[in-house]
């Protein structure tokens, strides 16, 4: 920060504060800068929900209405941030950083602040450009030797009221100058050329795009968001004049930004090599990686911006994803669920499609597919193979379609698609506005008939994520959890466990392409799940020509194998000595057999919540040991029925022990006497109301219906939670305590600095 805010205030002061006046402020100084600025004409009360507007007036009034300015009110002033006079380098290095990261800063300017609807066109302009630069760098990405893992440019919010224009990149295998090089190039292959009309019409249609699903949803948009928009307009004044007024302002501006337009405001926008900057690299000093010196890296830069640029040029890319539509689907059956209001369709080829038409959503629909086998069916030899075979087509594309092309082809529509081969299971997942639903199907068609196989896009895949995991390690939170992890699991090949940069030399594109095809290659035995705002007449014959014409032979079966991927046993203990800073973590995990039903998994959940009403009131309230954590967990079906419950503590070294006694205290005390009646309606209100909100999420529903596929329990349990939720005892919990928190396997690790 006194680098990048040099000359201001900010430079001599960091946010959070200083440790020294941490540990030793007096009470008196806190009382008083609560006093200075926690006042009324500093704040803002904001509301937003199904609420009577009048009662809720009422309620502010009640609460606020008393609190009044101190007589003699501190002046709020922002500090200013004058412009850089000086071009600067900084290496700056991390033993625990995780990644190299090169950032170039320019001069602050002061932020433009949107008062009239020709500023907001003007906010719109800036936003065409930023989409078109972004979607620029992410295409240099997809080279077969990428010159970083990721990169992207553009102007922003620095400190209150202030801009800065910036250049970063997430280095990978191709190093510093790569990285420098492509982000200076491709900025000034901008700021000197522009952008391209088919660049521009792309970005327009996908704004308008985005601005009419929002407009489509305003009657069932979430309060948060309008909270969250609130807040912005009172804090940064960003405009509020509603999603009817922006809806319409898109439709009638978008058309009158020309490319001249676009390309003269890149031009002033993007800074030029006179400009004065601040390029930082920061990140690990490992032997494997040579850092330069400050001017060295400086050097780089002014080495970069001396390189001729030319011309962006782009392929013609198709604007269809397929020539024509196949034939020959049938739908065999056609069976109604009343109960839950679904249609479960049989088509002739062996797939079953169950669709939900909802209202939750005015211009939403949520697709999920799955079939049971998965990794679990191919040999330890192709583990690396299979693990990364769906996430490999994912990068390489489909059909005529590199990922790049299909962003393309796709503009001006809401769609996205992507298959998964998880170890038990193959899937695929994808989610579309109301209009887009059948390039969604076709997109789903081609993943299961036309993967696309790609060299390049291979190769860069391999080098970003060996470039994303080589440092990984030198963070001593990811060693502890990689250790943690392996140890539970008895460094089984299939459990979790962090990746290394060898495994990705082990992947054999060949054989992943011939696993995706075995087990996308026939979807008979598959289930898919459509819910949201569709019509089921006019869907229907979109499910025949894309679902129903999926390839498929009598060969296939929904089936997993069980690998043996178990939990230790037994009671097991250890530390990890990682890392130089004063910081710890401990982690308990509970494990076990178990038998699986609805109402195990609810009595297991509110245990859960109730222990983290116990473990915030003990550990962060009364302690001050902790800022965060506490226990999650489930129960499970498959390939065993089994529970894991994980408690995660971060802390200080100093207080380790006194957390860990503290925790199991509250453990054996709702196994001894149950939880209070008080907690438990805590929970059972915060559920309730949890469950309502789900009820009308297509998502959740999309969930519900796979799990009961996957587990075999009907999804008619959704009907009777509320009633199930009412009739939980404290005895039923206490009961829960004492069956899923004992010590029988029991393994606890602790992360310590080293000594």
């Amino acid at each position: 920060l006194p680098y990048i805010l040099e000359g201001s205030l900010y430079a001599k002061r960091l946010p959070i504060g200083q440790i020294d006046i941490l540990k030793t402020f007096k009470p008196d100084a806190i009382t008083r800068y609560y006093r200075d600025w926690y006042r009324p004409d500093l704040m803002a009360v904001i509301v937003v929900g199904d609420i009577d507007p009048a009662q809720a007036e009422a309620m502010i009034k009640r609460h606020f209405e008393k609190l009044k300015n101190p007589a003699k009110e501190r002046t709020r002033t922002y500090a200013a941030v004058p412009t850089r006079t000086t071009s600067t380098g900084l290496v700056v290095t991390d033993a625990e950083a995780t990644n190299h990261i090169v950032q170039i800063f320019y001069p602050t300017q002061k932020a433009e602040i949107q008062t009239t609807i020709g500023d907001y066109r003007g906010g719109m302009v800036r936003s065409l450009v930023s989409s078109m630069l972004s979607q620029r760098m992410q295409e240099l990405t997809q080279k077969a030797e990428p010159p970083f893992i990721a990169g992207g440019s553009g102007r922003g919010a620095f400190v209150h009221g202030y801009e800065s224009y910036f250049a970063a990149a997430l280095l990978g295998k191709a190093g510093i100058k790569a990285a420098i090089d492509a982000l200076i190039q491709e900025n000034e292959r901008a700021r000197q050329f522009g952008f391209s009309a088919n660049e521009l019409d792309r970005s327009r249609k996908s704004m308008l795009r985005s601005m009419e699903r929002a407009y489509n949803e305003r009657d069932k948009s979430e309060s948060d968001n309008f909270a969250d928009e609130y807040i912005r307009h009172f804090l940064n004044q960003e405009p509020i004049p509603g999603i009817e007024n922006e809806f319409t302002y898109h439709q009638q501006l978008l058309s009158t930004i020309t490319l001249e337009e676009i390309n003269a405001y890149t031009a002033k926008l993007i800074p030029s090599a006179a400009e004065k900057k601040l390029v930082i690299l920061q990140g690990p000093d490992k032997a494997d990686f040579t850092l330069p010196t400050n001017d060295q890296l400086l050097a780089m830069v002014a080495d970069a911006e001396k390189i001729p640029v030319t011309p962006y040029i782009e392929k013609a890319v198709a604007t269809t994803l397929m020539a024509e539509a196949p034939a020959g689907g049938r739908i065999l059956f056609d069976k109604k669920n009343t109960e839950l209001g679904y249609a479960e369709l049989s088509l002739g080829n062996g797939v079953k499609v169950i669709v939900k038409p909802t209202d939750f959503k005015n211009d939403e629909v949520v697709l999920s597919g799955f079939r049971f086998g998965g990794q679990s069916l191919f040999e330890d030899a192709d583990w690396f193979s299979g693990q990364y075979a769906a996430t490999l087509v994912n990068q390489m594309g489909i059909g005529e379609f590199s990922p790049t092309d299909l962003r393309k082809a796709l503009a001006g529509k809401s769609v996205s698609v992507s298959p998964r081969l998880s170890n038990l299971s193959e899937g695929i997942s994808g989610q579309s506005g109301t209009a887009d639903v059948e390039t969604m199907l076709q997109m789903v068609h081609l993943y299961f008939t036309k993967p696309r196989k790609d060299e390049a896009l291979f190769k860069s895949f391999i080098s970003k994520q060996q470039g994303v995991v080589k440092n990984m390690l030198s963070d001593p939170r990811t060693v502890f959890q990689d250790s943690t992890q392996r140890m539970l699991y008895q460094n089984h090949l299939r459990g979790p466990r962090m990746p290394r940069t060898t495994d990705f030399d082990k992947i054999n594109l060949d054989r992943a392409m011939q696993i995706y095809g075995e087990r996308f290659g026939n979807a008979r035995g598959w289930t898919f799940y459509i819910v949201g705002s569709v019509d089921l007449a006019k869907l229907k014959p979109l499910i025949a020509t894309y679902l129903g014409t999926l390839p498929s032979s009598t060969t296939a079966v929904s089936a997993y194998k069980d690998r043996g991927v178990r939990p230790i046993q037994g009671v097991l203990k250890k530390e990890i000595r990682k890392g130089h800073e004063p910081q710890s973590l401990i982690v308990m995990t509970y494990t076990g057999e178990a038998i699986y039903s609805e109402e195990e998994q609810l009595h297991l959940q509110a245990l859960i919540e109730l222990m983290n009403i116990k473990l915030t009131e003990t550990l962060r309230e009364e302690l001050s040991g902790i800022y965060g954590g506490g226990m999650n967990g489930t129960l499970n079906k498959n390939p065993y029925s089994n529970y894991t419950i994980n408690v995660t503590l971060p802390c200080g070294p100093e207080n380790v022990d006194k957390l860990i006694k503290a925790t199991l205290a509250e453990i054996q005390k709702i196994k001894d006497h149950g939880p209070t009646i008080e907690d438990l309606n805590k929970v059972k209100e915060e559920f309730s109301k949890e469950h309502k909100e789900d009820l009308r999420d297509n998502s959740y529903w999309v969930s519900r219906l796979q799990r009961s596929a996957e587990t075999g329990i009907a999804a008619t349990g959704v009907l009777t939670f509320e009633e199930r939720l009412k009739a939980i005892t404290p005895q039923q919990i206490q009961d829960a305590a004492k069956r899923y928190l004992q010590q029988k396997n029991f393994f606890q690790a602790v992360l310590l600095p080293e000594k």
